[in-house]
């Protein structure tokens, strides 16, 4: 019985057109949605080759003047010499570390264009390396930027309520209603149909406007990977699209006018999809304040200020403390670079406590957040999609640690060489540490998707059950 209710409500959509224009409007979306994105993800790429480029060209200088200088076909001149360990671990051979972006970034922005994705390391300070950011809009930054999951989770469930809102009430106000349940159905069978049929459209032009446009943006389908998170993003918009489709049946169940559930579902979609996570995200940023930078500047200054004022002292004590990094027959080692690289040290330890205040408001805040999630789908649908995009805070977390495990392994290969005055060779250009980027286990990304599919699906189940089961004891006339 509800397979002919699926080909009446087909037809019926049929002969209003409302069809042809959910399908246009949905890929008019899409499709800018996708270029936006895909525009997005090219700058980054460029980006980061172009930063690549530009190192090698750097380092295969660097070689060619060291290889001249052990030859005799040059000689170093100038304040410094070239072939120090703090010129060159600090400028010359300066690498960059970079984050580049995930297979499916091109569907979700989320979080890519408001933290930084490659840093230039310099072993001086981690702050300096910090300092490194893109120069932005800030009106852009605020606003977001138009991408796939803007549209389905913004605005894809107003065309669920578009097509949803009048499912019964229409009937019952055109007197088709009592018409319809003299046949055998009930009005659950009834509803179900409609549901189905409009689900089913819609969820279909989603998964396959999804999977153009990842080949499209040229997402790699050979991976398993890929594959995965395809998967998992398209039950995250089952469960989602499910949930706006059972608030619109509950909506129908009240016997109200179109008008009445056109207003009430619209009212619903602005306070789940547009106030509660506004509202999420100023608790959360009022209840755990991160330090200014403004703050985080001055301490540096303060500290920079007083580390200067008694640079030998902090020399002659980091000696005192490191005496292996003494260089053979001499006492004291007051060149520049040496007591450059200890008052920064003695910087960063002054600064550190600021920057662990800020790691815990951040972490604070990411914390309320994950719990204040559950009061919307819309919250709980774009963390996922964050997620399974690799454009999550959470990939960026692990990004920072792995610049911070190498920022203290390039320092820890060229402090030593600094203190002792080392020259460099070119054969020693073999020996730098290397950074490579790992991406974070899959198991961890589904563990964290996970959770999150297991809420939006109660939020679906509960809907979909409570309206379902007033739906079936509604009048047929009002």
């Amino acid at each position: 019985m509800i397979s002919t209710i699926v080909k009446q409500e087909w037809r019926l959509l049929q002969a209003d057109r409302t069809l042809g224009a959910v399908v246009l409007l949905m890929g008019l979306l899409v499709g800018y949605s996708l270029y936006n994105g895909s525009a997005w993800v090219g700058f980054q790429r460029e980006t980061l080759a172009g930063a690549e480029a530009e190192q090698s060209k750097r380092l295969a200088k660097l070689k060619q003047d060291l290889e001249d200088f052990e030859a005799g076909r040059k000689e170093p001149k100038g304040f410094q010499d070239p072939r120090s360990a703090g010129a060159i671990g600090g400028v010359t051979a300066a690498p960059h570390v970079a984050m580049p972006p995930a297979p499916l970034a091109t569907l979700a922005i989320g979080q890519s264009d408001l933290y930084p994705y490659y840093f230039k390391l310099n072993p001086r300070s981690k702050q300096a390396i910090l300092a490194n950011d893109e120069i932005e809009n800030p009106t852009n930054l605020l606003a977001g930027r138009f991408d796939l999951a803007f549209v389905l989770i913004y605005l894809f469930p107003l065309l669920i309520l578009a097509l949803g809102y009048n499912m019964v009430a229409s009937e019952r106000e055109q007197g088709t209603l009592l018409l319809a349940l003299s046949q055998p159905v009930t009005m659950g069978q009834l509803v179900a149909g409609k549901v189905l049929l409009r689900g089913g459209l819609l969820l279909g032009l989603v998964v396959a406007f999804t999977l153009a446009g990842a080949l499209v943006t040229g997402v790699d389908l050979g991976s398993g990977t890929v594959w995965l998170r395809l998967g998992l993003w398209i039950a995250m918009m089952t469960l989602y699209a499910g949930f706006w489709f059972g608030l619109a049946v509950l909506v129908n169940s009240w016997q109200s006018s179109s008008a009445t559930n056109a207003l009430t579902l619209a009212g619903c979609w602005l306070g789940l999809v547009l106030v509660a996570p506004s509202v999420a995200n100023l608790l959360a940023t009022s209840l755990y304040p991160v330090p200014s930078r403004v703050e985080m500047v001055q301490a540096m200054r303060r500290a920079g200020k007083e580390a200067q004022l008694k640079g030998s002292t902090l020399l002659a004590k980091y000696m005192e403390d490191h005496p292996e990094l003494m260089p053979e027959g001499e006492k004291t080692q007051p060149d520049f670079a040496s007591i450059t690289y200890a008052v920064q040290m003695e910087v960063d330890k002054q600064v550190q406590p600021v920057l662990d205040q800020f790691d815990r408001q951040v972490t604070r805040q990411q914390e309320f957040a994950d719990r204040f999630r559950f009061i919307s789908p819309a919250i709980l649908a774009q963390s996922a999609m964050n997620d399974l995009a690799g454009t999550s805070l959470g990939r960026y977390q692990h990004f920072s640690r792995q610049v911070d495990g190498f920022f203290e392994e390039w320092r820890a290969y060229f402090l030593p060489k600094i203190f002792q005055k080392t020259k460099l060779k070119a054969a020693d250009l073999e020996s730098f540490p290397r950074y490579s980027f790992r991406e974070e286990e899959d198991a961890a990304i589904t563990g964290r998707v996970g959770v999150v599919l297991a809420g939006m699906a109660a939020f679906s189940s509960v809907v979909l059950m409570v309206g379902f089961g007033r739906i079936k004891s509604a009048r047929a006339a009002g």
